[in-house]
Parts: structure tokens; sequence; C-alpha cells
């Protein structure tokens, strides 16, 4: 059961790998005109776990970032949270339990609270889900998903959002080993890539903010090439400039650049929270594609998170498989390539708090493919 469920200081919340729930996350959202908020909790070992045979309290938090939608309507959301994951019978209770603790915390417009889930889902260890090279998977259906997540809870309210906003297929690279080993644990196209980066003169340097315009062209240029949206340049500078050397999470941030005789090939921002690196944004020039400077990038961004005693490395997002009609699929090819192992995480689950307003909300978020509020 939880107890002792109390508001803090954000930058009080607690050392963790998902920068998403850090204080350094919750400094990039407050410079880009969010408010967010930090709740601390205990709970019982024996509601979250079965077969413990000494009961204790877990210590964890939570941040959550307020979305104002209107004057008076908002949305809770919860980015990569809660941290702590309970097994996956106690899952739906926990979440409902939580929320309904939240609600005295948010403001009183508040619509829903919406977790953006990191737990693995529940089929990858129940049923056989990748069965080849090509990635052929196994998903229950949404109602069968909320079925599972809802037995148990008291208001069976948790419902499955229509979109899912931050990745829930990711690779994960285990950096434990020696770089070498790392090195041969790619494909070998991939190792080739790099070494011909390297042999064309691509070199990679650490870039600082008085460098931020070479990376909003090469942004634009990606974006343009592949019709995706832009983020504003404001986004781009908080995540640069946002301290939080003096809170409990803090996080290192590399914004490194790929270069050809001076000229800028590509770029990437590359995060470090606890023991886990992250590729978070990476763009690239349409010249000297054939450099493969965006090999040299990740190898670099690889060696940097070893050398700070990272114990993985995300790079963050690819499609659920190997299908060629997805979006993503350009980034499976790419990503994959580097080795590592995918993971699948349950992504965005809402709790409504006032129904009537929800159904509405989720009327338009359907209407629109998404309304995203990361």
């Amino acid at each position: 059961m939880l107890s002792n469920i109390c508001k803090k200081d954000t930058s009080e919340l607690y050392k963790t790998p998902i920068l998403q729930q850090t204080a350094f996350w919750s400094i990039v959202k407050n410079k880009i005109g969010f408010h967010s908020i930090a709740i601390n909790f205990k709970w019982n070992k024996s509601s979250l776990y079965s077969n413990i045979l000494h009961d204790e309290h877990i210590h964890s938090d939570i941040l959550v970032i307020i979305q104002q939608l209107n004057k008076t309507d908002c949305i809770a959301y919860v980015p990569y949270g809660p941290e702590l994951e309970p097994e996956n019978e106690f899952q739906g209770i926990f979440l409902e339990e939580l929320s309904e603790c939240l609600r005295s915390y948010l403001p009183s417009g508040c619509i829903m609270i919406r977790y953006d889930l990191r737990w693995e889902v529940y089929w990858a260890s129940e049923f056989l889900t990748r069965n080849n090279d090509q990635g052929n998977t196994y998903v229950p259906s949404i109602r069968n998903q909320e079925f599972r997540l809802n037995f148990n809870t008291v208001n069976w309210n948790l419902t499955k959002s229509y979109t899912n906003i931050l990745p829930t297929n990711t690779l994960l690279l285990d950096l434990k080993p020696k770089i070498d080993t790392i090195l041969e644990r790619m494909k070998p196209k991939t190792r080739y890539n790099i070494n011909l980066a390297h042999r064309k003169g691509v070199s990679v340097r650490t870039a600082a903010i008085e460098d931020i315009h070479i990376w909003y062209d090469l942004y634009q240029e990606t974006a343009k090439r592949n019709g995706i949206l832009l983020n504003d340049l404001k986004y781009f500078k908080a995540i640069l400039t946002a301290k939080s050397e003096n809170t409990k999470s803090p996080a290192d941030v590399y914004y490194l650049i790929a270069e050809f005789d001076d000229k800028p090939l590509a770029a990437m921002f590359l995060v470090i929270s606890a023991y886990r690196a992250s590729y978070l944004y990476g763009a690239s020039s349409n010249d000297h594609r054939n450099y493969m400077p965006t090999y040299a990038l990740q190898w670099e961004a690889i060696k940097i998170a070893k050398q700070k005693g990272c114990k993985e490395y995300d790079m963050f997002g690819i499609s659920p498989k190997a299908d060629p009609t997805h979006p993503m699929y350009g980034l499976y090819r790419y990503k994959m390539g580097f080795g590592g192992s995918i993971f699948e995480s349950l992504g965005c689950w809402d709790y409504p708090l006032n129904h009537e307003k929800y159904n509405l909300l989720k009327s338009i978020e359907f209407k629109n493919q998404g309304y995203h509020i990361n």
C-alpha cells in the first residue's frame, strides 16, 4: 500500500537512468514554458511483488509535467514514469492507487494523468515475440491489454492512449564489455562504415551553445528530407543550457558534430544520466552522406559513454520490427547494426479524472492522430 505521499522540490528527484524522470529534465521543460511537480512516496514491497518473506517500504518518486490546454484545463503527463515497476499482476492496482493519491496535488482543471510507461511489455516474456531476424511480434489487442492492466482494480479506469509520445521500441547496447568487444558485436557493415568515416577524414568534436546554429541547420535539413515536424530552436538551447549540478539527479550533455574539412556533416545530442547514456537527437546533411558521418558520431558517443562509466547506451527509438513500410524502418536498419537488444515498453496509458472532458479530448486526438504533449 502507498503511504507518506508528499510533494517535494524537483531538485530532490532521485538519481535515475531514466532521463525524463530527472531534475535535469524538469529544468529543460521549465525553460520552454512547462510547469512540473515532483511527488515522493513509499510503498509496501509486498504490494508490488510476490513471494516477499520480509516486507519493507520502497521509497520512490515521480516527475509530472503539467500541460495547459486552455485557461482552466490541463493534462498531467508522466514521461517514462513511474520508474518503480511492479510485477505484472500488481501494475494496474499500483497505477490506480498512485493516480488517486495524485489527484490532490494536481490543478483542479486536470482532465487526466497520462503515464508514458517505460515498463517492459508483459507479452515479451509470455510469448515467443521474435522468432527470426525480421522481428515478428505478437501484440495483444487494445481490449485485451486494457483488461489485463485493469484486472483487480477498483475503478477499471486505465485506458490505452490513441498515441504514444516517447518511443515504445528502443535499442539498448551493453557497455559493460571492453570497447573492442562492443565493436566486435556490431554488424560487419557497421564496423566497415565506422572505419570508412575515419579513412575519409571525418572528425568528431564536442561543441557548445555558440555552435547551436550548426545543429539547427542540419536539423532543418533532416526534417525536410524525412518529412518530420520541427522542434523550436529554444528547445535545444534549453537542453544545452540546463544547469542541474546542484540537484540529486543531474545529467551531462554532449553536443557532438561530425565534420569533413571543417564542413559540418552531422550532429547529435548525447545525454548521460546515472549509468545510462541516451542518443537523444540526431541530424545530418544531404552532402557527403557516403562519408558515413553518422557512424563516426555514434562510435564517438559510445566511447564517451564508456569512458564516463555508463553500463548501457539507449539508441532511443526504432520501428517495432523490420517493416520497410514503417516510417522508422531506416532507423531500425541503422541502429540494429550497432548490436544491442530491442526493448519494448507499454507506452502511453491514461487515467481520466474528468470523464466528460477526457472523452472529448480523446475524440480530438483520434481525429488529429495524436495530441503530442512531450
